[in-house]
């Protein structure tokens, strides 16, 4: 029996506990029985025997839920196996996913997370961490949200040498890029449009001037290319100054704007000219990436890159990718 404790119980980690409710027989025709032994928001929580329908209800009611042991707690003293930590993501300091990682992996728990900020802060420690205290770290999430980027490049491309890197890697930017493109319309009605429909958050800064891309780019950098990479090393350019009338011109020529993430000789993160016939021409919140390689050439993977069973699916993948029964044999 795989016991399982959710820290960070908001979009994230309620999409979780929805999909562990509805694919539950699915998963455990992969991983065998599990439970959940333990769930935690920032100001309330339940641990023991789980009703996570019960949690969810109390949630989506804006209650709290019905106990007061903090995440720390749980993470330090309850039995569990498997770690999902869905806190929010802060790229300065990686707080709190960082501590609550930490703690789980010194006592040789696995941890899943979706937040990027521990990985962008301190990725190398961390992998040290889980294999000093023989456990596993699993970040699909923190990427591409339902596009496999990283379990392609580490599993299937191993041995291909990875060149490069590039991408799409924020949704809710290449919803408005591709708005402007199409409906050429400006700027700021679009985002304020992407905002009511909750595309975009209500402060959009983090997405539309690329910290959020940005975060992506270093994670990928680190993860895949095997580099030593911070933050700081890399060039940072937003949508925000965009026009309509600069897609007019990019047409003309034959070329759409998309705000590209790139991983080669620099790390960079700005709007780019992108042919529109190139695989990279994406519409609506899509993600995309191509990889460039020694020996496979250039490979290109695309999907659902934001929203909150798109994320937590990923979270899935990997927690059947840790205890798969089926690699146990052919």
């Amino acid at each position: 029996m795989i016991k399982i404790a959710i820290i960070g119980f908001g979009t994230v980690g309620q999409g979780v506990a929805e999909l562990l409710l509805r694919k539950r027989s699915e998963i455990e025709g992969r991983i065998g029985k599990f439970k959940v032994v333990a769930v935690a928001d920032s100001k309330s929580s339940v641990v023991g025997e789980v009703d996570l329908e019960k949690a969810l209800n109390e949630k989506r009611k804006k209650r709290r839920l019905s106990g007061d042991i903090t995440a720390m707690e749980i993470i330090e003293n309850v039995e569990y196996d498997v770690l999902f930590e869905c806190t929010p993501t802060n790229v300065e300091s990686g707080e709190p996913g960082l501590t609550h990682i930490k703690a789980a992996l010194k006592r040789g728990k696995n941890v899943i997370t979706s937040n990027k900020g521990p990985l962008v802060v301190a990725y190398n420690e961390l992998c040290k961490l889980a294999e000093k205290n023989s456990c596993k770290l699993g970040f699909e999430a923190t990427v591409g949200g339902a596009m496999p980027l990283i379990k392609l490049v580490k599993n299937d491309l191993a041995g291909s040498g990875i060149l490069r890197i590039r991408g799409i890697l924020n949704g809710t930017c290449n919803y408005i890029l591709s708005r402007m493109e199409v409906e050429k319309m400006p700027y700021e009605q679009i985002l304020s449009e992407a905002i009511e429909l909750g595309i975009a958050e209500s402060d959009p800064s983090y997405d539309v001037k690329g910290i959020d891309a940005a975060a992506k780019l270093v994670i990928i950098a680190n993860a895949l290319l095997e580099r030593n990479v911070r933050f700081e090393d890399v060039h940072i350019e937003g949508i925000e100054d965009l026009t309509p009338e600069a897609f007019e011109v990019a047409l003309k020529k034959g070329y759409t704007i998309r705000l590209i993430a790139e991983v080669g000789d620099s790390l960079r993160v700005s709007p780019r000219l992108v042919p529109l016939n190139h695989p990279l021409n994406i519409y609506g919140t899509l993600n995309a990436a191509e990889i460039v390689t020694e020996t496979a050439g250039r490979v290109f993977v695309i999907g659902r890159g934001a929203g909150k069973l798109e994320t937590a699916s990923a979270m899935i993948s990997d927690l059947i990718d840790m205890y798969d029964r089926r690699n146990l044999r052919c």
